[in-house]
C-alpha cells in the first residue's frame, strides 16, 4: 500500500468555549480555512488537538464535525495512539468511514524496547485495513523509534508512512535512503521541513499551518516542486511565527494567531495555560505582518 498523505497536513487544534466545552462552530471555520488555503490533508486529534484532555466521545464528536464540514474534500487522518496495545487495537476496529488513515504515536511512558514497539504496531496494523502513519516523537514519549525499527515496520502492508519528530537528520536520512518504494516520510517539525524536503521527505504534519495555511502550504509545494529559492524565502518569512508558536508550548501560541484572525478563542484545558502577555502581543503583531 503506497502512502497517500503527501504535502501539507495540518494537526488541527481543538477550539474551546469559555466554559471549556468544544466550540464546534469555530472548528468548522478552521476546517473551511484549511480547505480554502491549500492544505492537502487534515489530522484530527493529535497532540496539538489537546487529545489527552478530551474524552473518547468528545474525540469522536470532533471527528464527526470535521468530516461533516470537510464533506470529502480532503483526506482525514485520525489520531489513535497510546501505550496499551490491546486497547488501541480495539479502538481502530470501530472507526467511522470518514477516516482515511490513522496516526499512531509510539508508546509513551512504558519505554518499551524496539522489539516491543515493533510488535505494538504490528498488532495495531492487524486490527484494521486503514493506512497507518507511525509517529516518532522522543521528546514526548521518552523513547526513540530507531530508523531500523521504522524500516522493519515499513514492510507491513498497511503501515504507509512515518511522522518523524526526532529532529535527527541522520536518522531521517537513513529512513529516506533505505525505505521501500511507496513508503512516506513526513516531518513533525515545522521549523526544519523545508531543508528536510531537500533530502527526500514527502511533507509535514504541521502546527503552524493551522494559522498560516496559505503561505505554509505554498512553501511545501514549492519545495516539493524543486523551487527551493522561493521555498527558502517563505521559510524565513514564516520563521518568526514558527519560533513564537512553540516558545511557551503548543498549541497556546498558534491559538493566539487564530484568535487574532477571528477564527477561535485562545482557551485551552488544563494543564495547559495561556502564553505570557509579552509573547501574545508579539504573536498578534507578527500575525498581522505575515498576513498583510
Amino acid at each position: 500500500m503506497n502512502n497517500p498523505f503527501v504535502g501539507t497536513g495540518v494537526a488541527l487544534v481543538t477550539p474551546f468555549n469559555d466554559d471549556l466545552s468544544i466550540d464546534f462552530s469555530a472548528l468548522k471555520r478552521l476546517v473551511r480555512y484549511q480547505i480554502e488555503n491549500g492544505t492537502n490533508f487534515l489530522v484530527v486529534q493529535g497532540t496539538t488537538g489537546e487529545s489527552p484532555t478530551l474524552s473518547q466521545s468528545e474525540k469522536l464528536a470532533v471527528l464527526e464535525v470535521v468530516a461533516e464540514e470537510n464533506n470529502g474534500e480532503l483526506p482525514i487522518v485520525f489520531g489513535v495512539g497510546g501505550n496499551d496495545t490491546r486497547a488501541i487495537g480495539e479502538a481502530v476496529k470501530s472507526l467511522p468511514d470518514s477516516v482515511d488513515g490513522i496516526l499512531s504515536v509510539s508508546p509513551y511512558y512504558n519505554k518499551p524496547l524496539q522489539a516491543g514497539i515493533i510488535e505494538h504496531f504490528k498488532h495495531i496494523a492487524s486490527c484494521t485495513d486503514l493506512p497507518i502513519i507511525l509517529y516518532n516523537v522522543p521528546g514526548r514519549t521518552s523513547s526513540n523509534m530507531t530508523a531500523a525499527t521504522t524500516l522493519e515496520l515499513s514492510n507491513v502492508e498497511n503501515i504507509v508512512a512515518v511522522k518523524e519528530a526526532s529532529g535527527d537528520f541522520a536518522q531521517i536520512m537513513e529512513i529516506v535512503y533505505a525505505r521501500p518504494k511507496g513508503f512516506g516520510v513526513l516531518s513533525g517539525d515545522d521549523a526544519i521541513i523545508m531543508p528536510l524536503i531537500s533530502i527526500g521527505v514527502d511533507g509535514v504534519i504541521s502546527v503552524v499551518a493551522n494559522a498560516l495555511p496559505r503561505k505554509f502550504a505554498s512553501m511545501i509545494k514549492s519545495a516539493l516542486d524543486g523551487d527551493f529559492a522561493y521555498a527558502k524565502d517563505l521559510h524565513y518569512d514564516l520563521m518568526p511565527s514558527t519560533t513564537m508558536y512553540f516558545a511557551e508550548g503548543n498549541p497556546g501560541g498558534v491559538k493566539v494567531s487564530l484568535e487574532e484572525q477571528g477564527l477561535m478563542k485562545t482557551t485551552m484545558r488544563l494543564p495547559l495555560v495561556p502564553v505570557s502577555s509579552e509573547l501574545e502581543s508579539a504573536i498578534r503583531k507578527e500575525t498581522k505582518r505575515v498576513l498583510a
